[in-house]
């Protein structure tokens, strides 16, 4: 059985430790919550148990559609153990719908379907609060280089389309969302991090109700039985 070691990393949402194995990290998901680039943060009761059970649902679904991720297992109501990775320094959205900082920079209209998956870059760098860049960005700082840069467009389609075949069936809408990828010790990339209602924005079918953050970053209600409702929909597929 693994064993957790070290404390490695404490980020907004998780805490991230060594394992007796060295290939195998151990993470734990908080309860804390953020936004607006952590100028907002609450601790909310539930919220780490919810995030982890969404994302090892989804990532189970993934790995049965053939996407290679870190993911290894669920372990409690709040841990999980993954594959050690390293990670590539980039946020990568993908937006089937405008909404949020894609409408406001554009003036397109909150809701309107696009007419293709827009894929964007993002620095990830807190102290510079995670820049939109472009392809060039990436090479100039080196940190994937043109094949890497396509391969990873090309990943995050494919998930794209897997996430948008499984949500439907849960009868929501995937509007965007946001992945990292890393590289196994031996070179492969492969996806990361969490998919979770904290990284994607879902809509209900019907009412186009928020299914997701934005709950709490726009003070529409409470955030655990949005939560929920994603996970109760989530299982019955």
């Amino acid at each position: 059985m693994t064993k957790k070691s070290k404390l490695l990393y404490e980020g907004k949402a998780k805490k991230l430790y060594a394992t007796d194995e060295k290939n195998i990290l151990w993470v734990e998901y908080l309860n804390q919550t953020t936004a607006l680039n952590g100028l907002r943060k609450d601790l909310i009761q539930g919220k780490g148990e919810l995030n982890n059970q969404i994302t090892s649902l989804v990532f189970e679904y993934l790995r049965q559609r053939g996407i290679k991720h870190h993911f290894v297992e669920k372990i409690s109501k709040t841990e999980q153990l993954i594959q050690k990775l390293k990670i590539i320094p980039l946020e990568i959205v993908l937006r089937n719908v405008a909404a949020g900082s894609l409408s406001k920079r554009l003036n397109v209209e909150k809701g309107t379907q696009l007419s293709f998956p827009i894929v964007e870059f993002y620095l990830k760098k807190d102290l510079l609060k995670d820049p939109f860049i472009n392809d060039e960005h990436v090479l100039m700082l080196k940190i994937a280089n043109l094949e890497e840069i396509n391969l990873l467009k090309k990943k995050i389609r494919k998930i794209n389309e897997v996430l948008i075949e499984m949500f439907q069936k849960a009868k929501i809408k995937l509007i965007d969302f946001k992945l990292e990828f890393g590289k196994l010790p031996d070179g492969p990339i492969v996806l990361a991090d969490e998919i979770s209602p904290d990284t994607c924005r879902l809509w209900d079918e019907i009412t186009n109700e928020h299914l997701d953050k934005d709950v709490y970053r726009y003070n529409l209600g409470n955030l655990v039985p949005v939560y929920q409702e994603v996970l109760k929909r989530l299982l019955t597929i």
